[in-house]
C-alpha cells in the first residue's frame, strides 16, 4: 500500500484512522487468513496489499494465518506455496506463521461452553434432511428434532464424536440460534462435523473438524485482531461472526469489514476452477504463466510493484463490479518501461548477407542499455556481413504503409546502418531464405549522404554472434470476457492462441548474461523473462511478459 499522505484514504483506511485517533483501537492488527487449500491468485494479492498495507501504514503488525478447517483439500504444498507469495509480493508476517488449528483444543472447549450453557446441540439429521430442514430464501425453517436433548446427553454425544465412536458424517454439533431467520446463515449453523483426515499439521489428533465460520472469528478473537477484512460475500455471515464473539468467552471483540472481491474480466479466479485447469492439464501447473495465480504472474515476469499498484488503481470499495485485466496489463508496462534494459532478439530469422562488406571485418555497435536512463550505460553488439533479421520485416513489394525492408528500398537497421535491398534469394520451393542487400556506407548514426533516407528502423542480430533461445509467446487464457459467467463452461473459452512457442530464435550475445531476475524490453517485440521453469544454461527460454502495446483494445 502507498505510504504517500497525500493520497485520499479509501473507506477502510477512514474506519481505522478513525478508531486510532479516537482510542477506540490503540494498536492495530490485522491478518491475511487464506485457506491453505490451493495457490493464491490476483484476488488474494489485493486482499494482501490491503492488509499488509493497512498494518504499515498505522504502525500496526499483520498476521499470516492459514485458516486450515478442511484437511481433505488442504496440504503443505499450497501451505508453503501461501508463504512464498506472501514474500515475493514485498511483505512480511508478524511473528510465526499461524494455523486456525493452532486453537483446535480452545475451540473444542469453547464449544463444550456452547452446550453447557444451552446453546449447542448434537444433531443426528443427514446431510439431505438437513437441507430440507433448512428452509429457503421465503420460508422459514424447522428445528431439529435433536434440539432439544439435556446438556448431558449432548455432552456425552460430542466427546464421543471427539473420541471418534462414530462414523463420518452420521453427527454434527449445532448451535441454536433462529430457524426463522431471514439470514439463512442463523438458522442453527453446523460447527463441527465427523471427518477422518489427516490434518497437515496436526496429523490424526482430532476426527472431528470446526467449520470455517466458527473457527474463523474465534481465530481472530485469539489473535486479537482489531480490524477483521474480508471480501463482500462474507457480509451476510456478520451476523454470525458477532453471535460467536458474543455468546463464547472470547478475549477479544474484533469487529468484521467487508470490500468488493476483485472481479477481473477474461479470467477465472474460482480456486476449483483453477485447480480443474491443473488437474486436466489445460495449463502447465498452478505457476503457468497464464494462470492468474501469484505464482503464474511471477514465473511470467510480472513484478511485485506492478501487481501492488494494480491493487492500488482498482481501488476499495463496497461496490461490486469487474476490472479491466487491461488496467493489469498496463500496470507491468508502465513498471517494465521504466526498469527494462533493452536487448534485440529475433523471434523468426531471416539471414541478410551484406554483399558490399567484407567476410572478415567486424564492427562494435554501441546502443542504450536504457534510452531514457543513461546512468545504465550502453551495449556492444558486433556487426558483421551476415546478420538476421526477422521474417516479417521484409518484403519483395509492399505499399507504402509498409515501413521496413523492401526490394530496392532502405531500411536502418537499430544502432547501426541504413541498408538496401538488392535480392531475395528462395528455396525451391519459392521460400524466401536470404536476402542480399547493400550498406549505404557512412550512415551510423546519420543520414545517407545522398539524400535517400531510410523508410523505417528494423532489429537485427549478428548471424555468427548471437545467443540461441525459446520464446514463449503467452497471451489471455481466455478469450471470452466472462468465460464463466451465467453457468458457461469455462473450458469452452479457453483461448487456442494464448501460447505460441517459437525455438531457433537468435538474442543479442549479451542475453547470454541473463538471470532469473532480469527483465528485458526486446524492442519492438514486448518484454520477456527467463523462464523460470524450463530455462537452464544449456536452453534460454524467454517468456513474453506482456506486449507493447494492447492488442485486445480494439476487440
Amino acid at each position: 500500500m502507498s505510504e504517500e499522505t497525500s493520497k485520499p484514504l479509501n473507506f477502510i483506511e477512514r474506519i481505522v484512522k478513525e478508531d486510532v485517533e479516537s482510542g477506540k483501537v490503540t494498536h492495530v492488527c490485522t491478518r491475511f487468513p487464506p485457506e491453505p487449500n490451493g495457490y493464491l491468485h490476483i484476488g488474494h494479492a489485493k486482499s494482501i496489499w490491503l492488509n499488509f498495507g493497512l498494518a504499515q501504514k498505522f504502525g500496526g503488525k499483520c498476521n499470516l494465518r492459514m485458516d486450515d478447517t478442511n484437511p481433505e483439500k488442504e496440504d503443505e504444498e499450497y501451505v508453503e506455496s501461501i508463504k512464498a507469495d506472501v514474500q515475493w509480493l514485498g511483505y512480511q508476517w508478524d511473528g510465526d506463521v499461524h494455523y486456525a488449528s493452532d486453537y483446535f483444543d480452545q475451540l473444542y472447549d469453547w464449544a463444550v461452553y456452547l452446550i453447557n450453557a444451552g446453546k449447542a446441540f448434537v444433531c443426528d439429521l443427514t446431510a439431505e434432511e438437513m437441507r430440507a430442514y433448512r428452509g429457503t430464501l421465503t420460508e422459514a425453517g424447522k428445528e431439529s428434532p435433536f434440539r432439544t436433548r439435556s446438556v448431558e446427553e449432548n455432552l456425552d454425544l460430542f466427546e464421543r464424536m471427539r473420541a471418534g465412536e462414530f462414523p463420518d458424517g452420521s453427527r454434527t454439533l449445532r448451535v441454536k440460534i433462529d430457524m426463522a431467520s431471514s439470514n439463512i446463515n442463523l438458522r442453527d449453523p453446523v460447527i463441527y462435523r465427523i471427518k477422518r483426515a489427516t490434518h497437515h499439521q496436526t496429523g490424526d489428533k482430532w476426527c472431528i473438524y470446526p467449520s470455517y465460520d466458527y473457527a474463523h472469528g474465534q481465530s481472530d478473537a485469539i489473535e486479537g485482531i482489531s480490524h477483521s477484512v474480508c471480501t463482500l460475500e462474507f457480509e451476510v455471515h456478520r451476523p454470525l461472526y458477532e453471535w460467536f464473539i458474543d455468546n463464547i468467552p472470547v478475549p477479544a471483540t474484533p469487529h468484521q469489514y467487508e470490500f468488493s472481491r476483485l472481479n477481473i474480466n477474461y479470467t477465472v479466479t474460482s480456486k476449483r476452477k483453477l485447480k480443474q485447469l491443473v488437474d486436466e492439464k489445460h495449463v502447465d501447473g498452478w505457476n503457468d504463466p497464464r494462470m492468474p495465480t501469484v505464482s503464474g504472474l511471477r514465473r511470467r515476469g510480472f513484478t511485485p510493484k506492478a501487481i501492488n499498484d494494480f491493487c492500488e488503481m482498482a481501488g476499495v470499495t463496497k461496490v461490486e463490479g469487474v476490472v479491466d485485466l487491461g488496467m493489469l496489463e498496463f500496470a507491468i508496462r508502465e513498471d517494465l518501461n521504466n526498469i527494462s534494459p533493452r536487448a534485440m532478439c529475433v523471434l523468426r530469422p531471416l539471414k541478410v548477407t551484406l554483399t558490399n562488406y567484407s567476410d572478415d571485418q567486424v564492427e562494435t555497435m554501441t546502443a542504450p542499455v536504457h534510452p531514457q536512463n543513461e546512468a545504465m550505460g550502453t551495449r556492444a553488439m558486433p556487426f558483421c556481413r551476415e546478420i538476421l533479421i526477422d521474417q516479417d520485416d521484409f518484403r519483395e513489394e509492399a505499399n507504402k504503409q509498409y515501413k521496413r525492408l523492401v526490394l530496392g528500398k532502405r531500411v536502418r537497421l537499430r544502432n547501426s546502418y541504413v541498408i538496401e535491398a538488392d535480392e531475395a534469394v528462395k528455396d525451391a520451393d519459392g521460400n524466401i531464405i536470404e536476402v542480399r542487400a547493400r550498406v549505404i556506407e557512412d550512415t551510423v548514426g546519420k543520414d545517407p549522404a545522398d539524400g535517400v533516407k531510410a523508410k523505417g528502423v528494423i532489429h537485427w542480430v549478428s548471424a555468427r554472434d548471437n545467443v540461441d533461445c525459446e520464446v514463449r509467446l503467452y497471451d489471455r487464457l481466455f478469450s471470452d470476457p466472462a468465460p464463466d459467467a451465467g453457468g458457461k463452461n469455462f473450458l469452452e473459452f479457453m483461448n487456442p492462441h494464448s501460447l505460441e512457442i517459437l525455438n531457433g530464435c537468435k538474442g543479442e550475445i549479451g542475453l547470454a548474461q541473463a538471470t532469473l531476475d532480469d527483465r528485458y524490453q526486446f524492442e519492438r517485440e514486448g518484454y520477456f523473462v527467463l523462464d523460470s521453469k524450463y530455462s537452464a544454461a544449456e536452453k534460454l527460454v524467454f517468456n513474453r511478459v506482456i506486449g507493447l502495446r494492447d492488442t485486445w483494445e480494439k476487440k
